[in-house]
């Protein structure tokens, strides 16, 4: 099966627990409809470049998908009728990337800077 990594942007307002909210309900579209999430990361409230809606921050989810075309038709569907999600967006990709993505590790990297600069 093709295999897709799904980005969504929600609004800035939700708690972290509707958030996950979201994350669990398209999980559930995509294994309802025989495909699979291999993997879920919260990457957590950050600033946006421009406001979208109103919005200057966003809580931003990444799901790693492994399911048909048609599975991933009816996820950007729903997604886009939810009011709490501002942006999406879907990729095709020949592999998924193991471990955290370049994200979590960019998360990471800046919280051990901080870190050291705390420490001297």
């Amino acid at each position: 099966m093709p295999l897709y990594e799904h980005v969504f942007l929600a609004r800035q307002d939700l708690s972290q627990a509707q958030v996950d909210a979201l994350a669990t309900a398209a999980t559930e579209i995509v294994e309802s409809n025989a495909g699979k999430v291999t993997k879920t990361e919260t990457w957590g409230l950050r600033s946006l470049a421009y406001k979208i809606q109103k919005n200057r921050k966003a809580h931003f989810v990444m799901l790693n998908i492994d399911a048909p075309a048609g599975v991933v038709a009816e996820l950007e569907r729903q997604t886009s009728i939810n009011e709490d999600v501002i942006r999406y967006m879907t990729v095709r990709v020949e592999e998924h990337e193991a471990g955290p993505s370049v994200m979590m590790r960019k998360n990471e990297r800046d919280r051990s800077r901080r870190r050291e600069r705390e420490g001297e």
